[in-house]
């Protein structure tokens, strides 16, 4: 079987000769730790990128067979994006930057985590028509056409997905939480139209997508609208102005043959995972297991075997010992066997992650899970 046959068997319930090893990619920082130790050649640090043959290496080389979450390189989000530029410099080293979404950052020279939001482009009615509305507009121009004739050609070796997008997600982000909270109450007919303008731009990308002459193994769409304590949006919000868009996109889908719908969302998405099942997504990924314990049984318990899962492998292992990755493993055996479920570092590997440690844990992982 090939990597992509026993993946996508696994997630319609069929028996394979041995679970894939998959991994999410890994942070820059790690991979230059790394280089450093001597692990990996330098060059491949340089300009490090998610989903990239730099990343594949060295997936190759720790023991991994892919990464989840291949997908078609198309632009759902602002088109063309706004100049990635510094506004301001401090005497500190420090800087506010304003990035791709016209969002406004706080950055650090030494920072290597999510930069501090100080201010948004996107405030109003009359920002929203001057710089955002006319970005949002589905083109074909969108569609990276390199990225698009490389796939004609592959030997689908690996699962390939469709990206449908965010219904949400990008809309906070041009927004910012407190802006985007703000919003439906001072608002709404805004807020609805935003979310009218960026669920139209995913429809028009899924329905390109579909008629292009590449072979989808799945479907994907992006949100990370939850954090540790719950979601980012109001659970009856989300079920009453988004969740029809999800089950349009979703329905077209299904109409052409793709039955595995996943979506990545970070956080505590326990009070999403039934609006999203309602609406045609069935594959949580990659199930943070954060400080609430996340994990995909108690899912299953409640809405059944329709319930799909890749992730929910606690990373935080890979900067311990064997003995802590013997016990993750040992509490994802159960998971496993529950079928349907794919178990993946449940985001980037960080850079405290120790190579050996890594490396011993796709060994243990082949050993026990081969048919």
């Amino acid at each position: 079987m090939t990597h992509r046959e026993r993946a996508l068997a696994v997630l319609h319930y069929r028996s394979v000769d041995c679970l894939p090893i998959v991994h999410f990619g890994f942070w820059p920082e790690t991979i230059q730790k790394w280089a450093d130790q001597g692990h990996v050649r330098q060059e491949l640090a340089k300009d490090f990128f998610y989903r990239t043959e730099e990343e594949k290496e060295v997936g190759d080389l720790l023991g991994f067979d892919f990464g989840w979450g291949d997908t078609l390189r198309v632009n759902p989000r602002l088109f063309p994006p706004f100049e990635v530029k510094i506004i301001q410099e401090f005497p500190d080293g420090s800087f506010h930057k304003q990035n791709e979404d016209g969002a406004i950052l706080l950055g650090r020279p030494d920072a290597i985590s999510i930069p501090a939001e100080i201010d948004h482009l996107l405030k109003d009615r009359a920002s929203w028509e001057t710089h955002y509305r006319h970005r949002l507009q589905w083109t074909p121009d969108r569609v990276d056409l390199e990225d698009l004739a490389a796939r004609k050609e592959q030997k689908y070796q690996f699962p390939l997905g469709l990206f449908c997008g965010s219904l949400y997600g990008v809309i906070r982000d041009m927004l910012g939480l407190e802006g985007a909270c703000y919003l439906q109450v001072d608002d709404e007919p805004l807020f609805d139209e935003m979310i009218e303008t960026v669920a139209e731009l995913c429809y028009q990308n899924v329905v390109y997508q579909l008629d292009l002459p590449v072979h989808f193994d799945y479907a994907h769409f992006w949100e990370d609208i939850c954090f540790k304590n719950g979601p980012l949006i109001s659970p009856a919000v989300f079920a009453q102005k988004i969740a029809p868009h999800y089950r349009r996109i979703t329905d077209l889908l299904r109409s052409r043959g793709l039955d595995i719908i996943s979506l990545d969302c970070d956080g505590k998405i326990d009070a999403l995972v039934p609006i999203w099942l309602e609406n045609g997504v069935n594959t949580m990924f990659p199930i943070e297991v954060g400080t609430w314990n996340a994990s995909i049984e108690p899912w299953r318990t409640a809405y059944g075997p329709g319930v799909l899962g890749v992730g929910g492998m606690n990373k935080i292992v890979f900067s311990r010992d064997r003995a802590a990755i013997d016990a993750e493993i040992e509490r994802l055996k159960p998971l496993v066997e529950l079928g349907g479920y794919i178990p993946c570092p449940d985001h980037r590997i960080p850079p405290d992650a120790e190579w050996e440690l890594v490396q011993y844990y796709c060994e243990r992982m082949r050993r026990i899970f081969a048919a």
